[in-house]
């Protein structure tokens, strides 16, 4: 590739040209660069490679190989006690959120435990 000729690079100001001409390198700051790219660990790549040989393997993987297996189904259903003693915990549920109180009949309350008068009181401080 050949280096472009004088009248193809692009025209500077003349006070741009005279302030890069005297420009001081001196005044400038000395600054540290941080790198913020993060290589991998060990740990990381081994990782990645384990889990792409994983991959691997199961994509080339022969299904030829298996052998036909029979499967016995152990969820037995529930026999005719559980299912009655269930039948009888929803009927009572029910019976209690359908409960209607209208129903119930008005009753009185007599107290039978009375208290003893004043007199009794008394004499039981004096004795």
């Amino acid at each position: 590739m050949a280096s472009p000729a004088l009248k193809d690079l692009p025209k500077v100001a003349e006070n741009l040209k005279s302030q890069l001409e005297g420009f001081n390198t001196e005044k400038l700051k000395n600054a540290s660069t941080q790198e913020k790219i993060i290589l991998p660990s060990a740990q990381d790549v081994a990782a990645e490679k384990t889990q792409q040989s994983l991959c691997a393997g199961i994509a080339s993987f022969n299904q030829s190989k298996l052998k036909h297996t029979e499967t016995n189904e152990k969820n037995p259903l529930p026999n005719s006690e559980v299912i009655a003693q269930e039948k009888e915990k929803i009927n009572f549920i029910t019976g209690i959120e359908n409960f209607d109180p209208s129903k119930l009949k008005h009753t009185e309350t007599c107290e039978k435990n009375q208290l003893p008068s004043k007199e009794a009181i008394e004499e039981e401080k004096k004795a």
